[in-house]
């Protein structure tokens, strides 16, 4: 697998990222997870616009799901070759309806479902292309879930945003690369079941033996080199922290 950083700020973008996105890809196929703000204009310097095969939306806040309706925008009014066929798009509940109230002004109720075939994810194990893929919902306001995605024997682990949970530890368990959430301080922010700081995404990574930690969703507020001495004090693992248009191969 081939994984690609599109987007790794944290709650709204940063002067040098888009908000969270990920490109995995194998076989030739490209599935993304979430679509946060300012991401699609990112992706387009790695696939084209249509070149994508299915999208993961981890949950519903905006800075992991709002450029969706920009990719409506793209997919739906597209005149060179008409319009798109439907992307398998795997969501919360209440996806469609979601992005249809973001938009505000689609054609109708059912326009996002012509171009997106939305798919609702609940925990559990399934198949997207060649990828098998697991899904357990993690702690958060919203419904979300964290994503383990395998392919060829190889594992990558998404946290989506979470705090401290068991069913993140078990998701991370063994993978190879963890791609985790830090987005508070250590000693600073302490709101449980809302997001994890440096210290407790390398701790899960240890519970979890994960064999390499990739720090992201670091919102512009936060010191990152803060979170990721945090977590290279209780994880002995590889520790670094997420860029735009890095790419690592799994």
């Amino acid at each position: 697998m081939k994984l690609t950083v599109v987007g790794c700020s944290g709650s709204f973008p940063s002067a040098e990222s888009a908000c969270s996105s990920y490109l995995v890809e194998a076989d030739g196929f490209r599935l993304l997870l979430d679509m946060g703000n300012g991401a699609l204009g990112e992706l387009q310097r790695h696939c084209g616009l249509y070149d994508l095969d299915a999208i993961f939306l981890s949950h519903l806040h905006a800075d992991h799901c709002i450029d969706m309706c920009a990719y409506f925008v793209a997919r739906y009014y597209r005149h060179d070759g008409g319009r798109c066929a439907p992307i398998p798009v795997f969501g919360p509940e209440g996806t469609e309806e979601r992005l249809t109230t973001a938009y505000a002004d689609t054609p109708s109720a059912s326009s996002m479902s012509e171009v997106f075939d939305f798919h609702t994810v609940k925990p559990g194990s399934f198949e997207i292309g060649p990828f098998s893929v697991h899904t357990e919902k993690v702690s958060h306001p919203v419904e979300a879930y964290g994503i383990r995605v395998e392919h060829g024997g190889r594992s990558l682990t998404y946290s989506g945003d979470t705090g401290v949970c068991d069913t993140l530890d078990e998701l991370a368990r063994d993978t190879d690369l963890f791609l985790c959430e830090a987005a508070f301080t250590h000693g600073k922010e302490n709101i449980p079941d809302l997001h994890l700081n440096g210290r407790e995404a390398g701790e899960t990574a240890a519970r979890a033996a994960a064999r390499r930690l990739v720090l992201t969703h670091i919102p512009p507020w936060t010191d990152p080199q803060a979170n990721l001495a945090d977590a290279r004090a209780v994880f002995g693992g590889p520790v670094e922290l997420a860029a735009p248009r890095v790419t690592y191969e799994i």
